[in-house]
């Protein structure tokens, strides 16, 4: 396709894609589920497992395969703006003290699933086809590892910022523990990129870019932002003209070095100055890119998912046992942690919960596994199983827990109320 046709498919592509997630959202919320897990769900919808299954041939006219690279770089602008606005949420309401603990988790939100899911692959191996021929066993399990690792964080973020939860202890470990968790797991997923390729590079490049970032960012950037924030004499639109230019410039670079467009966004949110000024252009930014961009990527992942191959009694078996190893890992691992580092139990159920969520990051991850040819469709329907179920989870068992709390308050505090009663010996 030639831009001038590519431009009114992607149009018409668009509005399908704003409908379609708007009514699914409306549906899901009625279930008690957050705005990005209705997208999530739509994404799935819109692709050959529903929309392509039962229209193919409106679906192709939609979604034209030369379609697909501009909603995944469209859908890039949603990302960097969503987790440009939870880095500095994060930034707002991480409470001190808390590092220790966010560790502890963290490690073993990673280190648990990691095992389990090379467990679990080393075990299929020649029982289910979900490999791709001249890719060692090795390289698939450790990237099912890592995928089952990852942690949502920008959905994390999201579900604590709408239920109102970013300023309790929970919320704020829960955003540590999985900014952690996930920084990890980048890293680890370019190491096996690394050794799928078979040059160092890739992870030498992660992590010496990452050093480099960092250090630029806290010398030059946090002043620099700070200058756009507070100087006199710059108009509105100047100052989210300069503020786009450094997210984007910080998203190309944490791209190119492999950790990935978001952590260069989220690092940037994190460096924004406090108050009234900042918090306004972070709301400005947000607000038509949330809405609009990111149902794009949902799409775009949606357009690579085939639910067909669940026909395979094998691969559903796998599927459903990467689900269950996957919650096992990462809910009981971060609750785990949590307690042994001297948490309330319902500080530690609730940190494990939402560190269970896999959805957006763990579908960005297994885009990237597509792309470089390490991951076969078979793999990448049974990951994107486990994004799901493990992603629409969070809320009912959040809400779940609440209820418990609402039902146990009254009682406890009636117990307390009640006079002792004397005994005579």
């Amino acid at each position: 396709m030639t831009p001038v046709e590519l431009a009114p498919a992607f149009f018409l592509a668009v509005v399908v894609i704003l409908l379609a997630c708007r009514l699914v959202v409306l549906v899901a919320g009625r279930l008690g589920q957050p705005p990005v897990v209705g997208e999530m769900i739509a994404g799935v919808m819109l692709g050959p497992s529903l929309f392509g299954l039962i229209a193919p041939g409106i679906s192709a006219d939609v979604f034209p395969p030369e379609l697909k690279p501009v909603l995944y770089v469209a859908g890039q602008i949603g990302l960097v703006t969503l987790m440009f606005a939870a880095g500095y949420e994060f930034r707002a309401h991480a409470g001190r003290g808390l590092a220790g603990t966010a560790v502890a988790v963290s490690s073993a939100g990673v280190g648990i699933p990691l095992v389990l899911g090379v467990g679990l692959t080393v075990v299929a191996h020649g029982h289910v086809g979900i490999f791709v021929d001249g890719v060692s066993v090795w390289v698939t399990a450790a990237f099912v590892g890592v995928a089952l690792s990852i942690t949502a964080f920008p959905m994390l973020a999201r579900i604590i910022t709408e239920r109102g939860l970013a300023g309790s202890r929970f919320g704020s470990l829960a955003l540590a523990s999985g900014a952690t968790d996930d920084a990890v797991a980048w890293i680890m997923l370019a190491g096996v990129l690394s050794v799928a390729s078979g040059k160092a590079e890739p992870v030498l490049k992660a992590v010496g870019g990452s050093v480099l970032f960092v250090a630029v960012l806290f010398l030059l950037g946090r002043r620099l932002l700070a200058w756009i924030v507070t100087r006199q004499g710059l108009g509105a639109d100047t100052r989210i003209l300069f503020t786009v230019a450094m997210l984007f410039c910080a998203a190309w670079f944490t791209d190119i070095i492999g950790l990935y467009s978001v952590f260069g966004a989220f690092c940037i949110g994190m460096a924004m100055p406090r108050g009234e000024a900042a918090e306004r252009l972070v709301r400005t930014i947000q607000s038509v890119t949330q809405v609009v961009f990111v149902p794009m990527f949902f799409t775009y992942s949606g357009l690579n998912t085939r639910f067909d191959v669940f026909a395979d009694p094998s691969v559903m078996a796998f599927g459903a046992a990467a689900v269950v190893l996957a919650v096992v890992g990462k809910f009981g691992g971060c609750w785990a942690a949590a307690r042994l580092r001297g948490e309330p139990a319902s500080v530690a159920v609730r940190v494990g919960a939402l560190m269970n969520a896999r959805g957006l990051m763990q579908l960005i991850a297994l885009n990237i596994g597509l792309a470089a040819g390490i991951v076969s469709e078979e793999l990448f329907a049974a990951l994107v199983l486990v994004a799901l179920v493990t992603t629409v989870m969070t809320v009912p068992l959040l809400s779940l827990l609440d209820r418990q709390d609402a039902r146990s308050r009254p009682a406890e505090e009636a117990h307390e109320g009640e006079e002792p009663v004397a005994t005579m010996n």
